[in-house]
C-alpha cells in the first residue's frame, strides 16, 4: 500500500486530502530522517492524482519543526573552506522546498507549536499558513549562530511581508507570535484552537472538492505574480557558505 511506512510521519488519506502528521519525538527536529521521510512522500504524492490537497500538522502540539539538526550544520563548516563563485547549485533542501512550493497540488500547514530554522523555511514553501494563537511561534535563529538562513528563507520572507519585516525577523533572532505573524504576512490566519480544529479541516475538504485542473492552473497563474525566485535561492547559498566558512575560521582560531 501507498503512503506507508514511513518513520516520522503519518499520512492519512480521505476524501482527496493528505493528512500529514510530523511525528518524529522528541521534538519533531528536522534532521535526515525527516528529510529522507519529506523526499519519498514528495515522489509518492506528486503524480497521485487523486490527492489534491495536502495538509500538514504536528503529533507534538509543542514542536512542529523547532529548527534543523545544528551537528549538521557544524559539519557543514568542516566540508567548505572556500565559497565557490561559479557554477553554484541549489542545495538539496533548496530542491526539496521548492519541489512542493511548485507541486500540483494545494499545500497547506497547521502550526500549533514551534516552528524555526530550517522548519520555518519549510512552511515559507507552502502555499498557506495558518497559526494557532497562544501556542504557535516561529523564529529564524541564524543569525545567532553567526550564519544566515541557508534553505530558502532570504527569499521566502521577503516575498511574504516585504523587505523591513523579512530583516526584522532574520536578524531580530526573536520568537514571532501567532498574531503578529499574521499582521506581519508570515501566515495566512491566526486562530483560537477551538476554532482552529474546524476551520483548517474545513477549509481543506472546501479546497479538495474543486476541480484538479482548476486548482493547479490557479497555482500556476498567481505564481506569475512573482519574480524569478533561484537566482535568489543560489546567492543566498554563496552566502550561507561564506558564514559558515567564518564560523569553521573561528573555531580553528
Amino acid at each position: 500500500m501507498r503512503y506507508q511506512e514511513y518513520q516520522t510521519l503519518k499520512i492519512k488519506i480521505n476524501s482527496g486530502i493528505a493528512f500529514v502528521t510530523n511525528d518524529h519525538p522528541p521534538i519533531n527536529l528536522f534532521d535526515s530522517v525527516l528529510f529522507n521521510d519529506l523526499s519519498r512522500f514528495y515522489k509518492e504524492v506528486k503524480d497521485d492524482y487523486s490527492i489534491k490537497v495536502i495538509a500538514f500538522n504536528s503529533a507534538d502540539p509543542d514542536f512542529f519543526i523547532p529548527h534543523y539538526d545544528v551537528e549538521d550544520i557544524l559539519k557543514l563548516s568542516e566540508q567548505h573552506t572556500t565559497v565557490p563563485r561559479n557554477g553554484a547549485k541549489l542545495t538539496s533542501f533548496n530542491i526539496l522546498f521548492e519541489n512542493y512550493r511548485k507541486l500540483s497540488k494545494v499545500t497547506m500547514v497547521r502550526i500549533d507549536g514551534r516552528v524555526g530554522g530550517g522548519g520555518n523555511e519549510f512552511i515559507l514553501a507552502l502555499d498557506m499558513r495558518f497559526a494557532t494563537i497562544g501556542k504557535a511561534y516561529f523564529i529564524q535563529p541564524e543569525v545567532g549562530l553567526g550564519v544566515i538562513p541557508g534553505a530558502g528563507g532570504t527569499q521566502y520572507l521577503p516575498r511574504l511581508m516585504g523587505r523591513s519585516r523579512a530583516l526584522e525577523v532574520i536578524l531580530g533572532y526573536q520568537d514571532i507570535d501567532a498574531l503578529t505573524a499574521e499582521k506581519y504576512g508570515m501566515v495566512n490566519r491566526a486562530l483560537p484552537e477551538a476554532e482552529m480544529d474546524f476551520f483548517f479541516e474545513e477549509l481543506a475538504i472546501r479546497i479538495a472538492s474543486f476541480p484538479q485542473e482548476a486548482l493547479q492552473l490557479a497555482k500556476e497563474a498567481v505564481d506569475k505574480a512573482n519574480t524569478h525566485i533561484f537566482d535568489g535561492l543560489l546567492e543566498e547559498r554563496q552566502l550561507f557558505l561564506q558564514s559558515v566558512i567564518i564560523i569553521r575560521l573561528h573555531r580553528i582560531e
